[in-house]
């Protein structure tokens, strides 16, 4: 496992680098998103939520809404289809609602590259991420589990993965990872694949 100063410190260069070059374009596209979202869901457009982090603290995760502010706090692997807003669902498949994520990396909270982080409820998957050391990393936008399509609807076998990754974890594969992210690389979004 790769946890030497530099290393640690490398990762967070490459994030605060990729986040400052980034910040302005992603910016004025969220804004953009942001004014559809609010004439669509009369609310505010930013939807902000606890997740679990580095050293299993909370934090404000900050995401473009998707939803109806009276939908339920719930993963969103148990959410209905049906309850994603119309501009949602285009935001959501281009992975438009990550985009104020950028802040939460500047601030630290979150890289670019990681597992994502669950809601506090989410007992079973924190104590799987636990076992394996999982919060030692920061929390990620995107992550190779991500790419492979394992949600946290299996939060064992998402766990299992993430502790891959934090033993294989490099800056060339965090670059990688970013650049199959970029070029639509996964298998969706597991809330628009679900339905009753």
């Amino acid at each position: 496992m790769n946890t030497t100063p530099f290393a640690y410190n490398s990762k967070r260069a490459l994030d605060i680098c990729l986040a400052l070059g980034l910040a302005i374009p992603a910016a004025m596209v969220a804004a953009i998103c942001a004014i559809a979202v609010a004439i669509e869901a009369r609310a505010n457009p930013l939807f902000i939520q606890t997740r679990v982090g580095f050293g299993k603290q909370s934090f404000k995760i900050v995401k473009l809404r998707t939803m109806p502010p009276q939908t339920r706090n719930a993963p969103s692997h148990e959410i209905d289809a049906k309850a994603i807003l119309k501009v949602g669902k285009i935001i959501r498949a281009t992975k438009l609602d990550e985009l104020p994520q950028i802040w939460n990396v500047l601030c630290g909270d979150m890289s670019f590259v990681g597992p994502r982080p669950c809601l506090p409820a989410q007992k079973e998957l924190i104590a799987e991420r636990a076992q394996r050391g999982i919060y030692n990393l920061r929390p990620g936008i995107t992550g190779p589990a991500q790419l492979a399509g394992i949600d946290m609807s299996t939060p064992r076998k998402l766990a299992e993965a993430d502790a891959v990754y934090l033993k294989q974890q490099s800056l060339l594969g965090d670059l990688k990872i970013l650049l199959r992210t970029f070029t639509g690389s996964g298998s969706g979004d597991a809330a628009t694949k679900r339905s009753r």
